[in-house]
């Protein structure tokens, strides 16, 4: 068993497939220690030849990993070398696609990427309507919310909103529920009348508590007792006007943000 293998990471474009794809294969081998490197923009038969030389001068003789989204053969070809072990991810699966849709690839890399202008001004207006709209501000404008995240302070909401914005294009507000909310299980006017719109952030009694003592540690805002009040009371405000909770603790902000839309039927932008 090899206990350390050096990796590249080969692209015509920016890399970030190739790299995203090789690591959520290598991280099932956590015994092994790789040592990666990308080399994105291979377009030309003398820009591969340079990434295979430099490829040869590093790691010659060990039998590099290359993890390839490559889409022309006469590039493939100078790259996937005896001295290698080439893994061209995207050439494997569009032969297939090609033989079941009986259609020709254009393979051009880098065509998801390229955005059009009404999707750049989109996520643009999302991205600055998710900062205008955070952490309860501008009430008045949530109805131009496509989401609106609910939940009490320190749950989760900023980072999943400044997530929804800036990688799906998605415009979020996100309202925390302040001691009054809490205290008369109720929601200000603008949010009921968009609760269609609304998803409840929620965790565990410990796990708040413990985000809470390391900004304000010792204080009656961190102490357990009043996470745990303030969570069931928010959960019982959630119950009330059927809005539907996801528990962040242990969930990625992006698995959290995946599940937001999935349960508001939203669509991220085109080519995001």
């Amino acid at each position: 068993m090899w206990h350390a293998k050096d990796v590249y990471y080969l692209s015509e474009s920016t890399g970030i497939l190739a790299q995203d794809l090789g690591k959520s294969l290598l991280c099932q081998f956590p015994e092994i220690s790789f040592n990666s490197e990308k080399i994105p923009f291979i377009q030309s038969v003398e820009d591969a030849r340079k990434a295979l030389a430099h490829i040869m001068s590093q790691s010659g003789g060990r039998y590099p990993l290359i993890f390839s989204t490559i889409m022309q053969k006469e590039l493939i070809e100078i790259l996937d070398v005896g001295e290698v072990e080439f893994f061209n991810i995207c050439d494997y699966y569009l032969e297939h696609l090609e033989e079941a849709l009986e259609a020709k690839p254009i393979r051009i890399s880098g065509t998801s990427r390229k955005m059009n202008n009404s999707a750049m001004a989109k996520r643009a207006s999302a991205i600055q309507y998710s900062i205008s709209h955070d952490d309860g501000s501008r009430l008045k404008d949530y109805d131009e919310a496509e989401v609106v995240l609910l939940g009490v302070s320190r749950s989760g909401k900023t980072p999943i909103s400044v997530y929804l914005a800036t990688q799906m294009g998605i415009k979020t507000a996100n309202y925390p529920l302040v001691e009054e909310d809490l205290k008369n299980y109720s929601l200000p006017p603008v949010i009921v009348r968009n609760k269609r719109k609304a998803i409840g952030l929620s965790t565990t009694a410990r796990n708040l508590h413990r985000m809470r003592e390391e900004r304000y540690k010792g204080s009656r805002y961190a102490e357990l007792s009043t996470c745990t009040d303030e969570l069931n009371q928010a959960n019982q405000i959630f119950l009330q006007h059927n809005i539907p909770v996801i528990t962040t603790e242990d969930r990625s902000i992006e698995e959290t943000a995946t599940q937001v839309t999935q349960l508001l039927s939203l669509k991220r932008l085109p080519h995001l």
